[in-house]
């Protein structure tokens, strides 16, 4: 069973009001970084712009398809892409901190090496909006951008999530454990948000 202590700190919260969170901060980001009126340096600015940070936030919404009065009444296909639908959602959240920060991002070359993510022909980095989650994740661990629970729930949606490409079994967890994921993503989400620079608190996505 998945173990994060953001999974712990909102377990009064119901499910319902953890997606609607969820859902407003993105709203939120997506509002902000998809049009950030020159806040962010030019590089980061072109890459922000061409992102769609609005399916971030419809991703979001999505989430509600999953929830069951019984968290284990969903069937596997459900449950497969539950997981999908998260595993989208923790990408694009990754994305969006490295690309508000891809300045230094860019200039990070071990690291980049290191994860595969950066380009030997053109010797320079790949762009984070392009990058697998694998990349993103390795990236992420090898700085420590997440910390290491953040790093185990990416790792973890993962694995689950890669079960939409498979034929041969593989473990897809249960529904109880996808609802604790939801609650330690929205731990992540916070984490994230309050690591992006904005001119004024007014500007900051608030859940």
């Amino acid at each position: 069973m998945f173990v994060d202590s953001n999974a712990a700190r909102f377990s009064e919260l119901p499910i319902v009001e953890v997606i609607a969170r969820i859902e407003r901060l993105n709203n939120d980001l997506a509002s902000f970084w998809g049009d950030n009126q020159g806040w962010a340096p030019i590089a980061a600015a072109e890459l922000l712009s061409k992102s769609r940070l609005d399916w971030q936030a419809s991703l979001s919404a999505s989430l509600r398809l999953w929830i069951r009065d019984d968290p284990n009444a969903l069937t596997p296909g459900e449950l497969i892409l539950a997981w999908a639908n998260l595993g989208s959602l923790l990408e694009g959240t990754v994305k969006t901190l490295l690309s508000v920060y891809y300045e230094t991002y860019r200039a990070d070359l071990e690291h980049l090496k290191k994860a595969n993510a950066f380009d030997k022909n053109k010797q320079e980095a790949k762009p984070p909006d392009g990058l697998a989650l694998e990349h993103l994740r390795l990236y992420c661990k090898s700085r420590q951008l997440l910390g290491e629970e953040g790093d185990a729930l990416v790792e973890h949606v993962q694995n689950r999530r890669n079960a939409i490409h498979a034929f041969k079994d593989r473990p897809i967890g249960n529904g109880v454990e996808f609802q604790l994921a939801l609650r330690a993503y929205l731990g992540l989400l916070r984490a994230v948000n309050d690591r992006l620079p904005y001119p004024d608190d007014l500007y900051a996505p608030h859940e």
